[in-house]
């Protein structure tokens, strides 16, 4: 085993600026799921098509109003900003969250907003591949991101001049490296920055009856930011920002340059919009109605890869169906909590920073299992799939594996053909 642990440290020490182990435990496995080329384009055709019914919904959910929004669990300060279209793309960057059972594929979640497991899918799974002389199922798929990168940068600023940042906060090394990892793939002039060096002015600054700096978003150089791309910073949660001298709440006066096109930001406020885990129980319930909204055939995709979901458990208590509670906006398996159908909870996650908000009731499903090669030996572990949805077309495709709730102990699998 020694000889094991040697040579994955050594093949990822050759991997730049790549977080194969996290907080000190092992990451990334230096392991290979196989797949065969039908079971990638089955997920491929799962991704185009539920997609393709979250963005078909969208428009309807700009048009709801403020009570509508927070039964969804929006924040009241989000409500304006939700109804922003800012560029012609809902998301930039979406991943799914899928599971593959027999012939079934099943929707747990979209991550529309901030989805990370970018690097690991996109360029870290072709290098194993290599590695195992196995084909690489994500190859061309870079490229692809590059593109889309470059056309939601372009609708939302020009590029001649623009002042571009890339944020993040650089004490989660995921989340630097991911953020610095589409900076260079983007290949535009931009610049990095940590989100404390940033500062944010709502009112015009005088000087001698001059006006010194405008409303705006300023960078560490004191010059005003065009576009500000957020990859791993949630909404959620920068609403709650405060500058911690004055105490103003910059997050929401940062959203309010953004309402009043001071300020362009990525993934655009649509991809907020598509956030909430309760979007799926509203387009559950207009499933469930048979609703005109819905062609024929978008209920028949949303019953083929939908998973029911309910703002309440009562349906699942009614009918003695194990379910999962999960909060609307949680993030790697944070809150959640499994359920029999006689409303006993039976495994939850130890972590609950979401356990004041709004919560989702999910038809309860089992993840399949797998043997996965560790640097502690053979494990079992349940896997599911991320396949990512890039400007509203399917793309790469990685595995995580782990628990029962796939939380942020769980491991990146690669795969190969």
């Amino acid at each position: 085993m020694d000889e094991f642990i040697e040579k994955r440290q050594n093949f990822y020490n050759e991997i730049d600026n790549f977080w194969h182990d996290i907080y000190g435990k092992e990451y990334a496995l230096l392991d290979i799921k196989k797949e065969s080329v039908e079971n990638i384009e089955r997920l491929r055709k799962a991704t185009e098509q539920i997609g393709h019914i979250f963005y078909r919904t969208a428009p309807l959910l700009r048009r709801l109003d403020n009570e509508t929004f927070a039964r969804l669990g929006f924040p009241s300060e989000t409500h304006a900003f939700l109804r922003l279209k800012t560029i012609p793309i809902e998301s930039v960057i979406a991943r799914l969250d899928l599971v593959v059972m027999g012939d079934e594929i099943k929707l747990l979640e979209l991550n529309a907003d901030t989805p990370t497991f970018i690097k690991e899918t996109f360029y870290v799974n072709g290098k194993v591949c290599d590695y195992f002389h196995m084909e690489n199922p994500n190859a061309g798929f870079q490229d692809q991101l590059r593109k889309a990168l470059l056309t939601a940068v372009t609708a939302s600023a020009p590029i001649k001049d623009s002042n571009i940042i890339f944020a993040s906060h650089p004490d989660n090394e995921e989340d630097k490296q991911t953020t610095l990892y589409l900076k260079e793939l983007l290949g535009i002039d931009s610049q990095y920055m940590d989100f404390n060096e940033l500062r944010v002015v709502d009112q015009p600054v005088f000087d001698g009856g001059k006006i010194i700096l405008s409303p705006g978003l300023y960078d560490v150089h004191g010059n005003k930011i065009d576009l500000l791309y957020r990859q791993t910073y949630p909404i959620e949660h920068l609403i709650h920002d405060e500058d911690p001298s004055t105490k103003e709440k910059v997050g929401q006066m940062l959203m309010q340059l953004v309402e009043q096109k001071e300020l362009a930001i990525l993934n655009p406020p649509s991809a907020f919009l598509l956030q909430s885990k309760a979007i799926m129980a509203l387009i559950w319930g207009l499933h469930e109605e048979q609703h005109g909204f819905y062609t024929q055939e978008e209920h028949g995709i949303i019953k083929k890869y939908f998973l029911a979901t309910y703002l309440d458990p009562d349906e699942f208590l009614l009918n003695g169906r194990k379910f999962v509670k999960k909060p609307a906006f949680g993030r790697e398996g944070d809150t959640i909590e499994i359920y029999s159908g006689t409303g006993k909870k039976v495994a939850e996650d130890s972590h609950k920073t979401y356990r004041e908000e709004l919560s989702v009731y999910q038809e309860f499903i089992d993840l399949p299992m797998i043997d996965i090669q560790t640097v502690h030996g053979t494990r079992r572990a349940h896997y599911m799939y991320g396949s990512f949805y890039i400007n509203g077309e399917a793309s790469a495709i990685g595995v995580r594996a782990g628990g029962q709730i796939t939380d942020n102990a769980s491991y990146f699998l690669p795969i190969g053909i």
